[in-house]
């Protein structure tokens, strides 16, 4: 293994420690921030680590073809410490305002969803059902109203035509030609009956 690929080594080693420390404060920042329950903390670590594992292995691959030497692992504990002594603060103070960032953005659009869609139909459906209450009780009122009115009108129409009720109603009754029809027709039926049971 030639020098120039032994610095290259170290230096991809490097970066990779970094990128080490960075994605671990990530990951420990958004467990904390997003409270985690306790049970999901192992699965997770082994997550991260079989991750952080792939991914180094993957970058020495590709910087000396795999081979696994002591400075690989000096390098690697170079790039976490310098990244923790310098760049640690920073990195999270920056992962704790993106993710405040995006909380603020989902409460800015529930509150705007709230006020453009949530407010408007609630608001038109009680305006709806104020209308109907308010067209149901005016119904109500008219007929009661005009049934008032009327009332009067009823009775005077009842006055009037009651003496010619009560006339239709004795001539139909009696007397003196309904009485014998009823008669003649009953005793014609009983003509026909016995004629056709004769038969």
């Amino acid at each position: 293994m030639t020098l120039s690929v032994q610095f290259l080594t170290m230096a991809a080693m490097v970066l990779s420690g970094a990128a080490l420390g960075l994605l671990y404060d990530g990951y420990r920042v958004l467990s904390g921030e997003l409270r985690f329950p306790r049970w999901m903390l192992p699965p997770l670590d082994i997550l991260y680590w079989a991750v952080a594992t792939a991914a180094v292995f993957r970058v020495l691959y590709l910087s000396n073809g795999g081979e696994v030497r002591i400075y690989v692992f000096l390098a690697l504990l170079l790039g976490i410490s310098m990244y923790f002594a310098l760049l640690s603060g920073f990195f999270v103070q920056a992962i704790q305002r993106a993710i405040e960032l995006v909380r603020r953005l989902i409460r800015f659009s529930i509150w705007l969803f709230d006020v453009l869609v949530v407010r408007p139909v609630i608001g038109l459906y009680r305006l709806c059902i104020a209308v109907l209450g308010f067209l149901a009780a005016l119904s109500i009122f008219l007929g009661k109203l005009v049934i008032q009115l009327l009332y009067p009108l009823w009775k005077i129409a009842v006055w009037l035509v009651r003496p010619l009720v009560v006339r239709l109603y004795k001539l139909v009754r009696g007397d003196r030609w309904l009485a014998p029809a009823a008669r003649r027709a009953a005793e014609g039926w009983r003509i026909i009956r016995r004629w056709t049971t004769r038969k």
